[in-house]
């Protein structure tokens, strides 16, 4: 039985439908978060996706678009459909965790600063170990009060509000070396 789970939050084609959504980081993200996927998977890990639906926008379900990117081929162990920013209050997934035993969930997806370190703030809340792989997740560039912050400050501003707080930040390398050695 899995002791951990990676977590494939809102990896979904909702996002294409965005006007923030920029092609720029995609070929890293997309590279991180598919050898993140079969690392996981040689190393006995659970893959759960995790959609967020709401309103009658791209994220409805009726949108056709709540489904996962195109890159994104594997086969999840489960998959949880969200209404909120995290993915385990009113998913069903904290349920499914629990059931299984696994006290060790890795976050990875799209946006970084909402829907990942949301989810990791409430898992590591719960009780469970946090991995958070900045690498293997995605975001964009926002504004706020004439003030624009890169992906790089978003990411880097993620990470500084988790470690030893929250999750352990690692990258793909570290992640999948820490599973090897458990």
């Amino acid at each position: 039985m899995a002791q951990s789970a990676l977590l494939i939050i809102d990896v979904q084609q909702s996002f294409l439908q965005r006007p923030f959504w920029s092609e720029d980081d995609v070929p890293a993200f997309k590279q991180a978060i598919q050898s993140l996927i079969l690392g996981c998977r040689q190393r006995g890990a659970a893959l759960v996706d995790i959609f967020h639906n709401s309103g009658d926008g791209p994220f409805s379900p009726q949108s056709g678009l709540v489904k996962p990117l195109p890159f994104l081929t594997h086969t999840a162990d489960a998959v949880f459909h969200k209404h909120v920013h995290n993915a385990l209050t009113e998913s069903g997934l904290r349920e499914w965790l629990d059931e299984r035993g696994i006290k060790h969930v890795i976050i990875a997806g799209i946006r970084t600063e909402q829907c990942c370190e949301t989810t990791a703030r409430v898992a590591s809340d719960l009780g469970y170990r946090v991995t958070f792989v900045t690498e293997a997740t995605l975001t964009f560039p926002m504004t706020h009060a004439g003030r624009t912050l890169s992906s790089g400050d978003l990411k880097h501003r993620t990470e500084t509000v988790l470690t030893d707080r929250f999750a352990a930040i690692r990258t793909v390398a570290e992640c999948l070396k820490e599973l090897e050695q458990a």
